[in-house]
């Protein structure tokens, strides 16, 4: 049977749907990307913000809509949104045949099965629970993953980067985030499982492999009694054919030492990492829960820099928190003139129900929150592009993504930039180039975000 799978929201509910497409392939099922051809539908949902939920909602009751017509034979939700609202689901949608947690999605192909014999199907774990492995502090030795390495399906468009979750949940229980009560407390996936499942990655022909979490650098905590993000990247470094590794949402406060020597030493680390700082005001940093203040977020952005000069540092905000003041956000915005990040993404905060901040009372009025966005945007495009301008001449290796139609021009991604988050270097190059290959570019140029350049060297 024909399966439509959809996957919503972030990078790491992007791995569990490949992981259950993996499943899915295995058991028989055929992957279609057409909703009339579709006899089974999976959405793989968010909820995360306001936004994202309205999204999940709405693709819900468009994927409803085939299945009245009557060639879907079962609806099936999983992920954040399914977590999140099960029992209002069942009331309020009944077309949907099964629902599935965050950790129960490793039973997608047994829950299609019951859909299809006319069961209404629910599968939820606790949220202690490691897919794969077993509950928290009961998988210590248990070194090898449920999921075989073929259980993934690589949907990355053209399959040269692929994202790597090295763990599950959070402990920080920030004051805006309701990810801990949807994915659970922080649970690390051993080493082991990890590189094997990376190995098998790059077998596949990917080149470049992004490390997330909800927090990377608290990897291994748990598991191990220590941080260990600085060994599993050692023993990433040694897999053959692997190019770049990319580390993604690194809380500040976390950061080491060690990880910083890793980072500098290694040359298949890219100099980039994803520091989620939300706030520069003390006082707003408090109220969020946050675990740094304003005089260690300078000091550790400092070090970075000194230690690894190239590094490009993203970071995102959070803008109109709950009791933020003109001062408060004027104090930011001088923060992001003085650090100069490389990246930079601004959300205007959305009251989450379950969260200590969606009860403050000082809440803050929409279009306040959008034109404090769009002055701290605005900040940042400058700085974005005079740190454009201020590459040019530079050598990099770049890797290949396609070409632009009908022209002699590649469109690349340097170390400095994240797919789907960040920008693009345009570079010209007489000949025929393969996509995912790597090759060495001199920037002659910018253009508001993006880089241009003439190819220098072809490997």
């Amino acid at each position: 049977m024909k399966v439509l799978f959809i996957s919503l929201g972030c990078d790491k509910n992007l791995v569990d749907s490949e992981k259950m497409l993996g499943l899915l392939c295995r058991a028989g099922y055929e992957i279609t990307d057409r909703e009339e051809q579709a006899e089974i539908i999976v959405i793989n949902t968010c909820c995360f913000i306001h936004d994202a939920k309205e999204e999940s909602i709405e693709t819900i009751l468009e994927m409803a809509e085939w299945k009245k017509k009557g060639n879907v034979k079962a609806l099936i939700v999983t992920g954040c949104l399914a977590q999140r609202y099960r029992e209002e689901m069942k009331k309020e949608l009944p077309e949907v045949d099964a629902i599935l947690g965050t950790t129960g999605y490793e039973e997608i192909v047994e829950a299609m099965e019951e859909a299809l014999q006319g069961k209404k199907v629910e599968k939820f774990k606790e949220l202690t629970y490691l897919p794969g492995f077993g509950m928290r502090g009961q998988y210590r030795e248990k070194l090898v993953s449920a999921y075989q390495e073929e259980n993934r399906v690589i949907t990355t468009v053209g399959g040269f980067y692929s994202y790597l979750k090295i763990a599950e949940g959070c402990d920080k229980h920030c004051s805006y985030c309701i990810i801990p009560k949807i994915r659970g407390n922080y649970r690390s996936i051993p080493i082991e499982s990890l590189i094997k499942e990376a190995t098998y990655l790059v077998g596949q022909g990917v080149k470049e492999l992004i490390l997330v979490a909800q927090e990377t650098t608290c990897y291994g905590i748990d598991l191990y009694g220590k941080k260990m993000l600085p060994k599993l990247l050692k023993e990433l470094c040694n897999i053959k054919g692997l190019v770049w590794i990319r580390i993604l949402y690194c809380y500040p406060e976390e950061i080491t030492e060690e990880l910083i020597q890793v980072i500098k030493e290694e040359k298949k680390i890219c100099h980039y990492l994803d520091l989620p700082i939300q706030h520069a005001s003390d006082f707003i940093l408090k109220r969020m829960g946050r675990r740094t203040n304003k005089k260690e977020l300078i000091a550790i952005i400092t070090k970075l820099r000194q230690e690894i000069p190239d590094i490009a540092l993203r970071t995102t905000l959070i803008t109109g928190f709950p009791g933020e003041t003109k001062e408060q956000h004027r104090e930011l915005k001088e923060f992001v003139k003085k650090m100069r990040f490389e990246r930079l993404g601004v959300f205007p905060y959305s009251p989450e129900e379950g969260t200590l901040a969606a009860e403050m009372t000082d809440q803050i009025e929409d279009t306040v929150k959008e034109e404090r966005r769009r002055e701290l945007m605005e900040l940042q495009q400058e700085i974005a592009f005079e740190n454009a301008e201020k590459m040019q001449d530079r050598e990099l290796y770049v890797m290949v993504e396609g070409k632009l139609e009908d022209e002699p021009v590649y469109i690349a991604r340097t170390y400095q930039d994240a797919p789907n988050l960040d920008g693009y270097l345009f570079f010209e190059c007489p000949y025929e180039i393969i996509s995912g290959d790597f090759v060495k570019v001199k920037v002659t140029g910018s253009k508001d975000y993006d880089l241009l350049g003439l190819v220098v060297e072809y490997e």
